[in-house]
């Protein structure tokens, strides 16, 4: 069996305490939000934030992606989280606190069980480990295999302050973080890992740094950021879409070199660039992927046009 997740440019973190924050997610345009039942719930009130998602999830009926931040796999509260939050509505599960590849292959046992349960394919819940600890940014390949059939939108989501940076030591910058960010990238890519996702960008009011930082992250080859804020979604959303401008560019890329290649040419100048085959199978990808995304699997507002229990599909 086969599954496709579709690209998500933005995941924007909701408290379990506030699941009625979930219609303001999706008014700020996010294409997913993640219902946090680890760092943004206080330990006496695990249980009745659990309550409060799980009843959310299966209520939901809008165009956004829902994941569920559960806590870590370490006792038996991780496990009853993934059992509560599990259901066709849902199309992942967010896994903090990663050390190594038998963590993802716990949560992947898990997470076979609990889709047997509530019948569900197998797969049908992604699976996104948070790489928080220097072990798990060292082993971010081996993590990407352990199941890569489940694993998507994996990435480095590092942030000054947090976990990560209290783990690698660093001093945040978008220079001290890039090599981080850089080596992470090609690991999951490596890996197969689909549309991996970077992170975070913790200064609420300051949007051209948070443009920045999202551009960058772009540039190195990640397909979204996870968020803590509704006003920076329309920021990452633009970072991580193509402009009708480029999308037609890459229109023009592809007639030229299929127009050379039926005159018998390899490549052609095309605007100024020497461009042949391998440019336009580029061009057609992206052509594909985005125009799934600005038509078929996004409404006209740019957000999602699929309900969560539509997200992932299995050939």
């Amino acid at each position: 069996m086969s599954s496709e997740r579709l690209p998500l440019r933005s995941l924007l973190f909701v408290p379990g305490t506030r699941t009625d924050w979930l219609a303001k997610a999706e008014a700020a345009g996010a294409d997913a939000a993640i219902l946090d039942l680890e760092d943004a719930v206080p330990a006496d009130g695990k249980a009745e934030a659990r309550r409060r998602v799980a009843a959310a999830v299966a209520a939901f009926d809008g165009r956004m992606a829902l994941f569920v931040r559960v806590n870590p796999l370490d006792g038996w509260a991780g496990a009853e989280e993934l059992r509560a939050v599990a259901h066709e509505r849902l199309a992942g599960i967010v896994l903090p606190k990663v050390t190594g590849p038998e963590d993802v292959r716990v949560a992947d046992r898990l997470l076979g069980w609990c889709e047997r349960e509530h019948g569900l394919p197998p797969g049908r819940i992604a699976l996104v480990p948070l790489l928080e600890t220097a072990s798990a940014l060292r082993e971010a390949y081996e993590i990407a295999r352990a199941a890569t059939p489940r694993i998507a939108y994996l990435g480095a989501v590092s942030a000054p302050g947090g976990d990560v940076a209290r783990a690698v030591g660093y001093r945040w910058s978008l220079e001290s973080t890039l090599c981080l960010r850089s080596r992470v990238l090609l690991d999951v890519r490596a890996a197969g890992t689909p549309n991996p996702v970077a992170g975070l960008w913790t200064n609420i009011g300051d949007l051209d740094g948070l443009r920045a930082f999202a551009e960058q992250n772009r540039s190195l080859g990640y397909e979204g950021m996870m968020a803590i804020h509704p006003s920076h979604i329309p920021v990452i959303n633009e970072a991580f879409s193509p402009s009708p401008d480029e999308l037609a560019r890459y229109a023009r890329l592809i007639e030229a070199v299929e127009a050379a290649q039926a005159a018998g040419a390899g490549a052609v100048t095309f605007e100024g660039e020497m461009v042949d085959e391998a440019m336009a199978a580029t061009a057609r990808a992206l052509l594909v992927r985005h125009g799934r995304q600005t038509g078929c699997a996004r409404g006209e507002d740019g957000r999602h046009g699929q309900r969560p229990d539509q997200h992932h599909r299995t050939s």
